[in-house]
Parts: structure tokens; C-alpha cells; sequence
């Protein structure tokens, strides 16, 4: 709860902050001048922004389900099931969270942890994973799901996400006015044109580009520290190294968009990518200290 009313606030300070700039730039002025209000500008970044990024969160978690084909388990299943559960149980009481729901789902190796609160998460592993993998290497993969889930990556990322939409609905609009302004010199039409509208689609997609880069970026440096506190949870960092190498011979498989930031492996090219190089991710481990 601490992460969504920081989460609101950081949404907030955002604003304001871009509403100061804009006010000490003059760029109110010329706004109001060509017949846009920068306080309902603000507001409509801060909605579209970080209103899709929040509400994204929010139903994470049963979305993640029914995307992925996630069933449920609670350990009164199979022996296997009931061993998922209690590594997932075991990890979560020394992370110091709650007990995250626990779900399988068919498909090539992959898992994912997502959710919107740190105790009320969900952890889910497939099928191929577990056929795949060793025991030991399969609980430094679960270890590094509740590590995510610890360092509260799911809010963190969504809190970036929703500042990079924010500064591209601010930023395109801005720069539509300011064209469609530049092209209209001397007409006496009123509210935007043609101009505007051709501007704030381009850069609604240049923008959008730039800042997948930066979220991925991001989502990167996550991925580092949840195979740290993977080693941590396991107190050894030999098992994810192990449970990466492995990965690494194989196909993972793929992850509904909304929440591959948060399994194994995923993303085409670099700077898209939310997660490192697997062999990036082995030569951190083995440069941390044990």
C-alpha cells in the first residue's frame, strides 16, 4: 500500500512540476493564447498517463491469469504441486511478504510474478519449465519471481511507464500547438487543425518509441537485482546461475505483453528488451560477492 500512495504521489508531483515549467518557459501563455488551458492539458496527461498505467496494475493479476491460462494451485494437488507451493511459501516468509497465489500454465520454459500489492502477488511457473529444469534450478527461477515481487518491480515499473506516457501526451500536444500555430499564421480559424492533429500522432509515436527504450532500460536493471536476491533467498548464488546456463540452451516460451517484464526472458532487440542477455546476467552473478 505504501508503493500505490507513493505511486499516486510521484503522479502528482509529475504534474506539478510540468505545470511550474511550463509556466516559467511561457509556454502557458502561448498555449492560452492559441486557445488550449495548460491545467486541463495537465489533466488530461496525468489520466491518459498514468491512469491506463495504474489501472493496468490494478487488474494485473487476473489478467496474467486468464492470458496466460494460469490454474491455481495450493498445494493438495500432486507432490510436485505441493513442493511449488512450499518453495514459493518458504521464500515469500524470508523476503518478509505475503504468501503470493501460486499458478501453473502450459508452455515452453517461462514464469512470471505480477500483482499490485507485495502481499497479495501471484507466482506462476510452467510446465516447461518444470520439465526442464533441475529442482534446485527451478527454485532459484521461483526465488527470483519473489524477488521481484520484494523489491516491488511490478509498482516501479508502472510508475515509470506512467511518468514516460505523461511527458509523451504533454510533450506531443505542446509541440502540435506550437505547429499547428506556426502553419495557421494569419488565419483566423479557431481550436486546432490539420496540423495539429498530424504533429501529436507522429509524436505520440516517436515519443512512444523513446520511452519503451527507457522503460525497458529499466526493467533491465530489475532484472539484475531480482537474480541478486534470488542467490539471496537461496543463500548461494551457484543455483541461478545454474537455472540462467540452463535457459540459455533453451527456448523460453512466450508471455502475454502485460506481464513480460516480469518472466524469464524476453524482448527483440537490445533496446527493446526488458531483460539482459542471459550471459550479462551469469557475469554479474559470478562478479557479486557470495
Amino acid at each position: 500500500m505504501k508503493r500505490i500512495v507513493l505511486f499516486v504521489l510521484t503522479n502528482l508531483a509529475v504534474v506539478v512540476v510540468l505545470g511550474i515549467v511550463a509556466s516559467l518557459l511561457g509556454v502557458n501563455r502561448f498555449l492560452t493564447a492559441n486557445g488550449l488551458n495548460l491545467g486541463a492539458l495537465l489533466g488530461f496527461a496525468l489520466i491518459m498517463g498514468f491512469g491506463g498505467a495504474i489501472l493496468s496494475l490494478l487488474i494485473s493479476k487476473p489478467v496474467a491469469k486468464w492470458s496466460a491460462g494460469v490454474t491455481v494451485i495450493d498445494g493438495r494437488g500432486s507432490a510436485d504441486e505441493a513442493w511449488i507451493v512450499e518453495t514459493v511459501r518458504k521464500f515469500a516468509d524470508k523476503a518478509g511478504i505475503g504468501m503470493p497465489e501460486v499458478g501453473i500454465f502450459e508452455g515452453e520454459p517461462n514464469a512470471f510474478a505480477t500483482g499490485a500489492f507485495k502481499n497479495s502477488a501471484l507466482v506462476a511457473v510452467s510446465t516447461g519449465l518444470l520439465a526442464g529444469m533441475t529442482r534446485e534450478e527451478v527454485e532459484a527461477v521461483i526465488g527470483h519471481e519473489v524477488a521481484h515481487i520484494a523489491n516491488g518491480d511490478m509498482v516501479t515499473m508502472t510508475l515509470i511507464q506512467g511518468v514516460m506516457n505523461t511527458f509523451v501526451v504533454f510533450l506531443s500536444r505542446v509541440v502540435g500547438y506550437a505547429v499547428d500555430s506556426f502553419l495557421s499564421r494569419g488565419s483566423d480559424r479557431s481550436g486546432p487543425g490539420i496540423g495539429y492533429y498530424i504533429t501529436t500522432i507522429v509524436l505520440d509515436i516517436l515519443l512512444g518509441f523513446l520511452a519503451a527504450i527507457i522503460v525497458a532500460w529499466f526493467s533491465r536493471q530489475r532484472e539484475f537485482k531480482a537474480d541478486s536476491g534470488s542467490a539471496h533467498l537461496l543463500g548461494r548464488k551457484q543455483p541461478m546461475i545454474n537455472a540462467l546456463a540452463r535457459l540459455g540452451g533453451m527456448v523460453p516460451g512466450e508471455l502475454p505483453k502485460s506481464i513480460q517484464a516480469f518472466g524469464i526472458t524476453s524482448g527483440v532487440g537490445k533496446l527493446f528488451s526488458t531483460h539482459p542477455p542471459i550471459e550479462e546476467r551469469i557475469a554479474a552473478l559470478q562478479a557479486a560477492q557470495a
